[in-house]
């Protein structure tokens, strides 16, 4: 998703980052939410001094209120993420320029090129890892293509985007200080190497987004350095570790409805309303920050200027108020007017690319592998992280001769 804040960019700050206890202990966090929708929708936790939003209407209005609602956590401007109108509507415009939709659109054939090499060897053995043979890959590749940066250099794109996601180590006696030192490390590394790209870019000129964000202007500006930077290190977070984790949740969701997979497979004209519902249900990105600039009040509870608050998108999109037995997955669901990409001046600006490369993902593999299933569905985990959702392997054998 390509508007995180400013704080879930660059790990620097404290605040916000750390998710509630409860959370990090329970079981299944969606039964979690549920019950703090049902007994504390918007509520205070001392321990972290941050306000967590857990209901829908809560999240689109602190989501949609820039005012009083601000990206600006604390740390400076030192990116579009972490700005406010009127500065962020004209860096936002700027970026926009390339993510139109007939940029987008003219990129599907190449997506569809690269999913079909990545399947070509794996359907032929008759197994394959869904997350580290397609969709971790897939979007690697499309947006190193897109920043013109070296194909030897994608591994360390995923190392570098696992590290600025990740929560506590509770189990490893990780501290909450030592994972943003490590998130710090990580982010200065990142700008020292986009930092060199973007000088090689801006040397000698070439057909890929960089140079285009480099040469773009609106009312006689440009992007400067740091925000340049910046939208690089979130171009390999938002549009790597959310693209990723929407195919493979996509996949396992399709998996363990066997007569839906028999659905999509007859008619993939599907897919797009089915890929929503995966939004929805399994978002892949489960929290933002933001900043409260005046004294408010939000589902009856009385926020002061300067609180820090949480929006779980996760527990949003899972609102009974809002959605129809929302805890049941319905791949027709219509309306669906989750908040997967967030909403407001801060919406996903990767939105369609992201749907694009699931959708011809998703496409391709139902194409390619017919009669897959899991190979243990026992072995499949979450990965330990509550900003984000997904799974680090889905494993699946199928008969490619059927």
């Amino acid at each position: 998703m390509m508007e995180m804040n400013q704080e879930q960019d660059t790990g620097t700050q404290t605040g916000g980052m750390i998710p509630p206890k409860e959370l990090l202990q329970a079981t299944d966090a969606y039964e979690w939410f549920k019950e703090m929708r049902k007994v504390s929708p918007v509520r205070y936790d001392e321990e972290r001094q941050t306000w967590d939003v857990f209901c829908y209407e809560g999240a689109q209005k602190t989501l949609t209120d820039y005012k009083t609602f601000s990206s600006q956590m604390g740390g400076g401007e030192i990116s579009l993420l972490g700005m406010d109108p009127p500065k962020h509507k004209l860096y936002r415009s700027i970026v926009a320029q390339a993510f139109t939709p007939i940029s987008i659109e003219k990129m599907e054939p190449r997506i569809e090129q690269i999913a079909r090499e990545l399947l070509s060897a794996r359907v032929a053995r008759g197994e394959m890892d869904i997350i580290a043979d397609l969709a971790f890959p897939l979007p690697v590749i499309v947006i190193a293509e897109m920043l013109g940066v070296p194909a030897e250099d994608r591994e360390l794109f995923k190392k570098w985007s696992d590290a600025l996601v990740a929560d506590v180590d509770i189990a490893k006696g990780q501290t909450a200080m030592e994972l943003l030192e490590r998130k710090q490390k990580v982010a200065e590394d990142l700008y020292h190497y986009f930092g060199s790209v973007v000088e090689e870019h801006r040397k000698h000129p070439k057909d890929d987004l960089i140079s285009a964000l480099l040469q773009a202007r609106i009312e006689e500006q440009s992007l400067d350095e740091q925000a340049l930077l910046s939208f690089c290190l979130l171009l390999l977070v938002a549009g790597n570790e959310t693209t990723t984790n929407l195919i493979g949740n996509a996949m396992l969701t399709f998996l363990e409805r066997p007569q839906l997979m028999e659905k999509l497979r007859a008619d993939r004209s599907l897919l797009p309303t089915a890929i929503e519902e995966v939004l929805r249900f399994r978002s892949p990105v489960q929290s933002l920050s933001r900043r409260v600039t005046t004294d408010t009040v939000l589902n009856g509870q009385q926020l002061k200027a300067g609180d820090r608050v949480i929006i779980w998108l996760g527990s949003a999109n899972r609102d009974e108020r809002q959605f129809e037995n929302a805890d049941q997955f319905m791949y027709k669901r219509h309306p669906n007017r989750h908040i997967a990409f967030g909403h407001g001046i801060h919406f996903c600006l990767g939105a369609a690319l992201a749907r694009l490369e699931a959708r011809v993902a998703l496409h391709t593999l139902l194409q390619q592998a017919p009669t897959m299933a899991l190979r243990d569905s026992s072995t499949i985990q979450p990965l330990q992280s509550t900003f984000v959702y997904g799974y680090p392997a889905i494993p699946v054998t199928f008969n490619p001769y059927v």
